[in-house]
Protein backbone atom coordinates (compact mmCIF):
# COMPACT_ATOMS: atom_id res chain seq x y z
CA UNK A 1 0.00 0.00 0.00
CA UNK A 2 1.23 3.66 -0.80
CA UNK A 3 1.64 6.12 1.75
CA UNK A 4 0.36 9.62 1.49
CA UNK A 5 3.52 11.17 0.95
CA UNK A 6 4.20 8.61 -2.76
CA UNK A 7 0.76 9.57 -3.47
CA UNK A 8 1.63 13.53 -3.30
CA UNK A 9 4.71 15.45 -2.68
CA UNK A 10 5.29 19.07 -1.18
CA UNK A 11 8.32 20.42 -3.06
CA UNK A 12 10.54 22.29 -0.25
CA UNK A 13 10.14 26.07 -0.71
CA UNK A 14 13.25 27.24 1.44
CA UNK A 15 15.28 28.08 -1.59
CA UNK A 16 12.58 30.12 -3.44
CA UNK A 17 12.10 32.65 -0.92
CA UNK A 18 15.03 34.09 -1.76
CA UNK A 19 12.41 35.57 -4.16
CA UNK A 20 11.95 38.60 -2.65
CA UNK A 21 11.86 42.46 -4.11
CA UNK A 22 11.54 44.30 -1.53
CA UNK A 23 9.59 44.04 1.89
CA UNK A 24 6.64 46.00 1.14
CA UNK A 25 5.89 44.52 -2.19
CA UNK A 26 2.93 42.68 -2.28
CA UNK A 27 4.41 39.07 -4.03
CA UNK A 28 5.80 38.38 -0.09
CA UNK A 29 7.49 35.13 0.35
CA UNK A 30 5.73 35.48 3.84
CA UNK A 31 2.62 33.91 2.42
CA UNK A 32 4.94 30.72 2.05
CA UNK A 33 6.02 30.76 5.71
CA UNK A 34 2.59 31.58 7.09
CA UNK A 35 1.14 28.14 4.85
CA UNK A 36 3.41 25.73 6.24
CA UNK A 37 3.33 26.79 9.57
CA UNK A 38 -0.44 26.20 9.33
CA UNK A 39 -0.16 22.84 7.41
CA UNK A 40 2.30 21.56 10.20
CA UNK A 41 0.11 22.81 13.14
CA UNK A 42 -2.94 20.76 11.93
CA UNK A 43 -0.38 17.99 11.20
CA UNK A 44 -1.07 18.11 7.40
CA UNK A 45 2.50 18.24 6.83
CA UNK A 46 5.82 16.67 7.48
CA UNK A 47 9.48 15.87 6.45
CA UNK A 48 7.72 12.54 4.38
CA UNK A 49 5.46 14.49 2.74
CA UNK A 50 7.95 17.36 1.15
CA UNK A 51 10.56 16.81 -1.46
CA UNK A 52 13.82 18.63 -2.34
CA UNK A 53 14.14 20.70 -5.63
CA UNK A 54 16.61 18.68 -7.55
CA UNK A 55 15.54 18.25 -11.48
CA UNK A 56 18.56 19.39 -13.89
CA UNK A 57 18.18 21.89 -16.56
CA UNK A 58 16.44 24.84 -15.20
CA UNK A 59 18.99 26.98 -16.55
CA UNK A 60 17.82 25.24 -19.94
CA UNK A 61 14.32 24.87 -19.40
CA UNK A 62 14.43 28.44 -19.38
CA UNK A 63 17.15 29.24 -22.52
CA UNK A 64 13.85 27.22 -24.06
CA UNK A 65 10.94 29.97 -23.11
CA UNK A 66 13.10 33.04 -22.44
CA UNK A 67 15.15 35.33 -25.33
CA UNK A 68 18.81 34.97 -24.88
CA UNK A 69 18.84 38.97 -24.11
CA UNK A 70 16.10 38.81 -21.80
CA UNK A 71 17.96 36.52 -19.33
CA UNK A 72 21.60 38.38 -19.61
CA UNK A 73 20.10 41.13 -18.47
CA UNK A 74 17.84 39.92 -16.09
CA UNK A 75 21.60 37.82 -14.91
CA UNK A 76 23.32 41.06 -14.90
CA UNK A 77 20.89 43.21 -13.45
CA UNK A 78 21.34 40.67 -10.45
CA UNK A 79 24.38 41.66 -9.39
CA UNK A 80 25.11 43.57 -6.18
CA UNK A 81 25.88 46.43 -8.26
CA UNK A 82 24.65 45.91 -11.77
CA UNK A 83 26.63 47.98 -14.59
CA UNK A 84 25.11 51.09 -15.45
CA UNK A 85 24.48 50.07 -19.06
CA UNK A 86 22.05 47.27 -17.77
CA UNK A 87 20.38 49.58 -15.58
CA UNK A 88 19.70 51.74 -18.75
CA UNK A 89 17.95 47.98 -20.21
CA UNK A 90 15.76 47.20 -16.79
CA UNK A 91 12.69 49.60 -18.23
CA UNK A 92 13.20 47.98 -21.69
CA UNK A 93 13.01 44.58 -20.09
CA UNK A 94 10.28 44.74 -17.57
CA UNK A 95 12.43 44.81 -14.48
CA UNK A 96 12.92 48.96 -13.94
CA UNK A 97 14.03 49.30 -10.71
CA UNK A 98 10.05 51.49 -9.11
CA UNK A 99 8.08 49.11 -11.25
CA UNK A 100 5.88 46.12 -11.06
CA UNK A 101 8.91 43.72 -10.83
CA UNK A 102 12.11 45.35 -9.85
CA UNK A 103 15.53 43.62 -10.20
CA UNK A 104 16.93 42.60 -7.13
CA UNK A 105 20.10 41.20 -5.76
CA UNK A 106 20.05 37.57 -6.70
CA UNK A 107 17.66 37.65 -8.48
CA UNK A 108 18.42 35.19 -11.46
CA UNK A 109 19.35 32.46 -8.96
CA UNK A 110 16.56 32.57 -6.81
CA UNK A 111 14.22 33.25 -10.30
CA UNK A 112 16.29 29.67 -11.42
CA UNK A 113 15.30 28.25 -7.94
CA UNK A 114 11.43 28.94 -8.59
CA UNK A 115 12.06 27.01 -11.81
CA UNK A 116 13.88 24.09 -10.40
CA UNK A 117 10.81 23.60 -8.04
CA UNK A 118 8.39 23.33 -10.93
CA UNK A 119 10.61 20.91 -12.84
CA UNK A 120 11.21 18.68 -9.59
CA UNK A 121 7.37 18.88 -9.03
CA UNK A 122 6.96 17.60 -12.70
CA UNK A 123 9.74 15.06 -12.75
CA UNK A 124 8.03 13.21 -9.82
CA UNK A 125 4.43 13.05 -11.78
CA UNK A 126 5.80 12.22 -14.86
CA UNK A 127 8.26 9.52 -13.86
CA UNK A 128 5.72 8.14 -11.60
CA UNK A 129 7.20 8.81 -8.22
CA UNK A 130 4.27 10.22 -7.03
CA UNK A 131 0.48 11.09 -8.47
CA UNK A 132 0.36 14.42 -7.18
CA UNK A 133 3.01 17.43 -6.68
CA UNK A 134 2.60 20.82 -5.07
CA UNK A 135 5.26 23.81 -5.67
CA UNK A 136 3.82 26.84 -3.88
CA UNK A 137 6.72 28.73 -4.86
CA UNK A 138 6.19 28.70 -8.43
CA UNK A 139 3.44 29.69 -11.09
CA UNK A 140 4.69 32.97 -12.49
CA UNK A 141 2.53 33.39 -15.30
CA UNK A 142 2.79 36.60 -16.58
CA UNK A 143 6.48 36.47 -17.65
CA UNK A 144 7.03 36.98 -21.57
CA UNK A 145 9.52 35.35 -23.54
CA UNK A 146 11.47 38.72 -23.73
CA UNK A 147 10.19 40.39 -20.37
CA UNK A 148 8.91 40.43 -17.03
CA UNK A 149 6.13 41.48 -15.79
CA UNK A 150 3.43 41.26 -13.13
CA UNK A 151 5.82 40.12 -10.06
CA UNK A 152 7.40 37.48 -12.44
CA UNK A 153 11.35 37.32 -13.73
CA UNK A 154 10.90 33.88 -15.75
CA UNK A 155 7.67 31.90 -16.16
CA UNK A 156 8.53 28.76 -14.15
CA UNK A 157 4.90 27.47 -15.11
CA UNK A 158 5.94 27.84 -19.19
CA UNK A 159 9.24 26.15 -18.78
CA UNK A 160 8.12 23.32 -17.11
CA UNK A 161 5.22 22.60 -19.69
CA UNK A 162 7.51 22.84 -22.37
CA UNK A 163 9.87 20.59 -20.51
CA UNK A 164 7.18 17.84 -19.54
CA UNK A 165 6.51 18.38 -23.66
CA UNK A 166 9.25 17.87 -24.95
CA UNK A 167 10.66 15.06 -22.72
CA UNK A 168 7.24 12.89 -21.97
CA UNK A 169 5.88 13.60 -25.80
CA UNK A 170 2.76 14.48 -23.88
CA UNK A 171 -0.46 16.79 -24.13
CA UNK A 172 -0.73 19.33 -21.17
CA UNK A 173 -3.50 21.09 -19.80
CA UNK A 174 -2.93 23.62 -17.91
CA UNK A 175 -5.39 25.27 -15.84
CA UNK A 176 -5.27 29.05 -14.61
CA UNK A 177 -7.27 29.82 -11.40
CA UNK A 178 -5.22 33.57 -10.43
CA UNK A 179 -7.77 36.46 -10.81
CA UNK A 180 -5.16 37.80 -13.66
CA UNK A 181 -5.16 36.27 -16.72
CA UNK A 182 -2.16 33.41 -17.26
CA UNK A 183 -1.18 35.90 -20.38
CA UNK A 184 2.73 34.58 -20.01
CA UNK A 185 1.80 31.04 -20.78
CA UNK A 186 -0.74 31.72 -23.15
CA UNK A 187 1.17 33.47 -25.16
CA UNK A 188 4.39 30.97 -24.83
CA UNK A 189 1.70 28.32 -26.50
CA UNK A 190 -0.62 30.07 -28.76
CA UNK A 191 0.31 28.03 -32.03
CA UNK A 192 1.21 24.65 -30.34
CA UNK A 193 -2.05 22.62 -30.11
CA UNK A 194 -0.74 19.84 -27.76
CA UNK A 195 -0.50 22.18 -24.66
CA UNK A 196 -4.29 23.46 -23.97
CA UNK A 197 -4.37 26.64 -21.82
CA UNK A 198 -7.30 27.36 -19.71
CA UNK A 199 -7.88 30.61 -17.98
CA UNK A 200 -10.70 31.75 -15.56
CA UNK A 201 -9.70 35.36 -14.36
CA UNK A 202 -11.69 38.77 -13.68
CA UNK A 203 -12.07 40.55 -17.05
CA UNK A 204 -9.31 42.19 -18.64
CA UNK A 205 -11.23 45.45 -19.52
CA UNK A 206 -10.44 46.18 -15.43
CA UNK A 207 -7.53 44.20 -14.58
CA UNK A 208 -4.19 44.19 -15.36
CA UNK A 209 -3.03 42.36 -17.61
CA UNK A 210 -5.49 43.69 -20.21
CA UNK A 211 -5.33 39.80 -21.70
CA UNK A 212 -7.57 36.89 -21.92
CA UNK A 213 -10.73 37.59 -23.52
CA UNK A 214 -13.04 34.80 -25.04
CA UNK A 215 -11.84 35.76 -28.49
CA UNK A 216 -8.31 34.35 -27.73
CA UNK A 217 -8.45 30.70 -28.62
CA UNK A 218 -5.23 30.02 -30.32
CA UNK A 219 -3.97 30.31 -33.64
CA UNK A 220 -2.76 28.04 -36.22
CA UNK A 221 -2.42 24.83 -35.32
CA UNK A 222 -2.73 25.80 -31.74
CA UNK A 223 -6.61 27.16 -32.50
CA UNK A 224 -9.13 26.33 -30.46
CA UNK A 225 -6.61 24.87 -27.61
CA UNK A 226 -6.86 27.89 -25.82
CA UNK A 227 -10.08 28.70 -23.40
CA UNK A 228 -10.29 32.00 -21.42
CA UNK A 229 -12.97 32.75 -18.96
CA UNK A 230 -13.05 36.05 -18.19
CA UNK A 231 -15.67 36.62 -15.16
CA UNK A 232 -16.85 40.13 -14.02
CA UNK A 233 -16.23 42.35 -11.35
CA UNK A 234 -18.11 41.53 -7.90
CA UNK A 235 -18.19 37.71 -9.26
CA UNK A 236 -19.56 35.62 -6.32
CA UNK A 237 -19.18 31.68 -5.47
CA UNK A 238 -21.79 30.21 -7.68
CA UNK A 239 -21.10 32.05 -10.54
CA UNK A 240 -17.17 31.90 -10.38
CA UNK A 241 -17.60 28.10 -9.51
CA UNK A 242 -20.58 27.24 -12.56
CA UNK A 243 -18.25 29.29 -14.75
CA UNK A 244 -15.24 27.09 -13.45
CA UNK A 245 -16.95 23.66 -13.41
CA UNK A 246 -18.56 24.25 -17.02
CA UNK A 247 -15.49 24.96 -19.00
CA UNK A 248 -12.96 22.74 -17.15
CA UNK A 249 -15.17 19.38 -17.69
CA UNK A 250 -16.04 20.44 -21.72
CA UNK A 251 -11.94 21.12 -21.64
CA UNK A 252 -11.29 17.67 -20.12
CA UNK A 253 -13.32 16.06 -23.02
CA UNK A 254 -12.35 17.82 -25.68
CA UNK A 255 -8.71 17.70 -25.21
CA UNK A 256 -7.93 14.21 -23.65
CA UNK A 257 -4.18 15.75 -21.79
CA UNK A 258 -1.69 13.24 -20.83
CA UNK A 259 -1.14 15.77 -17.24
CA UNK A 260 -2.79 18.47 -16.07
CA UNK A 261 -0.51 21.69 -15.13
CA UNK A 262 -2.57 24.35 -12.61
CA UNK A 263 -2.24 27.79 -11.28
CA UNK A 264 -3.59 28.47 -7.71
CA UNK A 265 -3.46 32.07 -7.69
CA UNK A 266 -5.95 32.87 -4.73
CA UNK A 267 -6.35 36.86 -5.31
CA UNK A 268 -9.72 35.70 -6.52
CA UNK A 269 -10.94 36.40 -3.08
CA UNK A 270 -13.43 39.42 -1.79
CA UNK A 271 -10.60 40.47 0.22
CA UNK A 272 -7.62 40.46 -1.95
CA UNK A 273 -6.23 44.43 -2.54
CA UNK A 274 -5.29 43.68 -5.87
CA UNK A 275 -8.64 42.77 -7.61
CA UNK A 276 -12.45 42.96 -7.82
CA UNK A 277 -13.70 39.57 -7.83
CA UNK A 278 -15.51 38.87 -4.49
CA UNK A 279 -15.60 34.96 -3.62
CA UNK A 280 -15.07 33.51 -0.47
CA UNK A 281 -12.89 30.68 0.89
CA UNK A 282 -15.56 28.08 -0.63
CA UNK A 283 -14.16 28.20 -4.04
CA UNK A 284 -10.11 27.81 -2.63
CA UNK A 285 -12.51 24.18 -1.14
CA UNK A 286 -14.38 23.48 -4.27
CA UNK A 287 -11.78 24.05 -7.11
CA UNK A 288 -8.74 21.85 -6.34
CA UNK A 289 -11.69 19.19 -5.76
CA UNK A 290 -12.85 19.35 -9.09
CA UNK A 291 -8.90 19.33 -10.38
CA UNK A 292 -8.61 16.47 -8.42
CA UNK A 293 -11.97 14.52 -9.65
CA UNK A 294 -11.31 15.73 -13.31
CA UNK A 295 -7.43 14.38 -13.42
CA UNK A 296 -8.39 10.91 -11.83
CA UNK A 297 -10.84 10.67 -14.34
CA UNK A 298 -8.78 11.64 -17.23
CA UNK A 299 -5.36 11.94 -16.54
CA UNK A 300 -4.71 8.51 -14.17
CA UNK A 301 -4.37 11.07 -11.37
CA UNK A 302 -0.99 13.06 -13.10
CA UNK A 303 -1.25 16.48 -11.65
CA UNK A 304 1.30 19.21 -10.64
CA UNK A 305 0.12 22.59 -8.76
CA UNK A 306 1.87 25.51 -8.40
CA UNK A 307 1.33 28.50 -6.46
CA UNK A 308 0.40 32.22 -8.35
CA UNK A 309 -0.90 35.51 -6.63
CA UNK A 310 -2.87 36.02 -3.61
CA UNK A 311 -2.19 39.31 -2.07
CA UNK A 312 -3.92 39.30 1.61
CA UNK A 313 -1.25 37.38 3.33
CA UNK A 314 -2.97 36.38 6.75
CA UNK A 315 -6.24 36.24 5.73
CA UNK A 316 -6.25 34.04 2.94
CA UNK A 317 -3.33 32.89 1.49
CA UNK A 318 -2.48 30.40 4.37
CA UNK A 319 -6.35 28.65 4.20
CA UNK A 320 -6.33 28.95 0.56
CA UNK A 321 -3.35 26.82 -0.40
CA UNK A 322 -3.44 24.50 2.72
CA UNK A 323 -6.78 23.46 1.26
CA UNK A 324 -5.52 22.90 -1.37
CA UNK A 325 -2.49 20.53 -0.18
CA UNK A 326 -5.23 18.88 1.99
CA UNK A 327 -6.74 17.81 -1.15
CA UNK A 328 -4.26 16.77 -3.25
CA UNK A 329 -2.81 14.83 -0.21
CA UNK A 330 -6.45 13.18 0.59
CA UNK A 331 -5.83 14.41 4.35
CA UNK A 332 -8.47 13.05 6.66
CA UNK A 333 -9.16 16.87 8.05
CA UNK A 334 -11.01 17.80 4.69
CA UNK A 335 -14.38 15.60 6.35
CA UNK A 336 -14.48 17.77 9.25
CA UNK A 337 -13.77 21.12 7.24
CA UNK A 338 -16.54 19.81 4.70
CA UNK A 339 -19.02 19.19 7.87
CA UNK A 340 -18.98 22.19 9.04
CA UNK A 341 -20.34 25.48 7.72
CA UNK A 342 -17.28 27.59 8.48
CA UNK A 343 -15.11 24.68 8.16
CA UNK A 344 -14.25 24.54 11.68
CA UNK A 345 -11.56 26.13 13.44
CA UNK A 346 -8.12 26.86 12.52
CA UNK A 347 -5.04 25.45 15.12
CA UNK A 348 -5.14 27.82 17.83
CA UNK A 349 -1.34 27.69 18.19
CA UNK A 350 -1.42 29.30 14.22
CA UNK A 351 -0.37 31.35 13.32
CA UNK A 352 3.63 31.20 15.31
CA UNK A 353 5.33 33.69 13.08
CA UNK A 354 6.02 37.22 14.43
CA UNK A 355 6.00 40.14 11.92
CA UNK A 356 5.08 43.44 12.11
CA UNK A 357 2.60 43.38 9.44
CA UNK A 358 0.76 40.89 11.50
CA UNK A 359 -3.15 42.02 11.41
CA UNK A 360 -4.43 42.26 15.04
CA UNK A 361 -7.70 40.28 13.50
CA UNK A 362 -6.92 36.82 11.99
CA UNK A 363 -9.16 34.10 10.54
CA UNK A 364 -10.09 31.57 13.28
CA UNK A 365 -12.01 29.38 10.64
CA UNK A 366 -11.39 27.58 7.33
CA UNK A 367 -14.35 28.74 5.39
CA UNK A 368 -15.85 32.53 5.61
CA UNK A 369 -18.98 33.20 6.63
CA UNK A 370 -20.60 34.98 4.11
CA UNK A 371 -23.53 35.83 6.06
CA UNK A 372 -21.75 38.31 7.25
CA UNK A 373 -20.79 39.84 4.04
CA UNK A 374 -23.36 42.46 2.45
CA UNK A 375 -24.73 40.87 -1.07
CA UNK A 376 -23.64 42.25 -4.13
CA UNK A 377 -26.29 44.46 -5.68
CA UNK A 378 -25.65 43.33 -9.24
CA UNK A 379 -25.78 39.61 -8.44
CA UNK A 380 -28.04 38.99 -11.17
CA UNK A 381 -26.82 40.85 -14.08
CA UNK A 382 -23.16 39.68 -13.46
CA UNK A 383 -24.42 35.61 -13.15
CA UNK A 384 -26.22 36.36 -17.01
CA UNK A 385 -23.12 38.18 -18.22
CA UNK A 386 -20.85 35.62 -17.02
CA UNK A 387 -23.10 33.16 -18.23
CA UNK A 388 -23.19 34.63 -21.54
CA UNK A 389 -19.55 35.07 -21.85
CA UNK A 390 -18.91 31.68 -20.53
CA UNK A 391 -20.66 30.30 -23.44
CA UNK A 392 -19.31 32.27 -26.05
CA UNK A 393 -15.70 31.11 -24.86
CA UNK A 394 -16.64 27.35 -25.18
CA UNK A 395 -18.25 27.49 -28.82
CA UNK A 396 -15.43 26.40 -30.53
CA UNK A 397 -15.00 23.11 -27.94
CA UNK A 398 -18.32 21.64 -29.73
Amino acid sequence: MSSKSDHARWIDCSAVRRYSFREDHPFHPIRLALTEELLEDCGALGPADKLAPTADGAAEAVEAIHRADYIETARALSEAAPAVSYQDLAEQFGLEEDGDTPYFPGMHDAALAVVQGSLTAAEAVMSGATRHALHLGGGLHHAFRERGAGFCVYNDAACAISWIHRKYDAKVLYIDTDVHHGDGVQWSFYTEPDIFTYSIHETGKFLFPGSGFAHERGEGGGYGACLNIPVEPYTEDESWLESFESGLAQVMRAFKPDVVVSQHGCDAHALDPLAHVHCSMRIYREMPRLIHRLAHEHTDGRWIALGGGGYEHWHVVPRAWSLLWLEMSDHPLLASIDASPDGGPLPASWPRLSSPSRPADLPRTWLDDTSLWAPMPRRTEITAKNREIAALAMQHLG
